[in-house]
């Protein structure tokens, strides 16, 4: 019989042969301590996080989608996460292309977004969607191009005038953040939270407002869908007041690249799955 998949893509891993072969006589364990250092290591990385209260971890990041999107339209007038709004720019730029700069930037972050979605996602399904290493590389790789992004507005060359330019200092850091964005998105369905993926809330609305049990007391999927916007709203605002301070968009950035350390640390430290 075929191995039954994990959901997401990749086939889940078969847990009869590793059980067999712990469940050997005396003489094959260790006669001091429980293996070497590097194996505990190896065993804690290479197993699957436990979903219970994932969901908390998935609902912060929309603190973090905020702060971006909210500094990224108040300094280049474009979005790096909810691309929803950058495909309306889009279409309102090649109605008058003339008009405005904005359409261009707007379709540098939807093409970053796209090709992000490509790679983070056969990322997690060729390694194991929900692994421990998994989560944490792939949040790591996202706190880097949220680092390279800040250096670029920190270090970089200054213009007064961003939300109008397309130079390469304003181009290189939304491809940067779009490209990242995406994976908070993968990694919600690679958890197999489909609704959290902290770029889209339309249709969070849509679910929570047409909810039969809205007013039920226990409700897991109601407070979820009531907690998305609420801490993408707080984002928001930091992420405005903050882009519009003497801490400016760059700081911004390198919050925002503290907070995926922050995640990346979640994961390592997070329970693991139980078999």
């Amino acid at each position: 019989m075929a191995a039954p998949s994990n959901g997401y893509g990749a086939v889940g891993s078969a847990g009869n042969g590793n059980r067999h072969s712990s469940r050997g006589g005396d003489e094959e364990q260790p006669l001091l301590g429980n293996g070497s250092p590097k194996g505990n290591w190896r065993s804690k990385l290479t197993v699957n996080v436990s979903r219970d209260w994932a969901d908390v971890v998935l609902l912060l990041c929309y603190i973090i989608t905020g702060l971006l999107d909210s500094a990224s339209i108040s300094t280049w007038g474009s979005f790096v996460s909810m691309q929803t709004g950058n495909t309306v720019y889009i279409g309102i730029g090649l109605a008058a292309p003339r008009e405005s700069q904005r359409w261009i930037k707007s379709g540098v972050s939807l093409i970053s977004f796209c090709i992000g979605s490509f790679c983070f996602s056969r990322f997690h399904r060729h390694f194991t969607p929900s692994r421990r290493w998994v989560l944490c590389a792939s949040f790591m790789m996202q706190m880097s191009l949220i680092i390279g992004a800040a250096s670029i507005l920190t270090w970089g060359p200054k213009s007064a005038t961003e939300k109008d330019d397309i130079t390469w200092n304003v181009l290189v850091p939304i491809a940067l953040v779009a490209f990242q964005s995406c994976g908070q998105a993968v990694t919600s369905r690679a958890l197999k939270f489909n609704a959290l993926t902290s770029v889209v809330l339309t249709s969070i609305y849509c679910d929570l407002f047409s909810d039969a049990e809205l007013f039920s007391a226990h409700n897991v999927e109601r407070n979820r869908r009531v907690g998305a916007p609420v801490f993408l709203l707080c984002g928001a605002v930091m992420g405005g007041w903050l882009a519009h301070s003497a801490i400016g968009t760059a700081g911004v950035l390198w919050i925002a690249a503290g907070l995926k350390g922050l995640v990346v640390v979640s994961w390592f430290l997070w329970p693991a799955e139980k078999e």
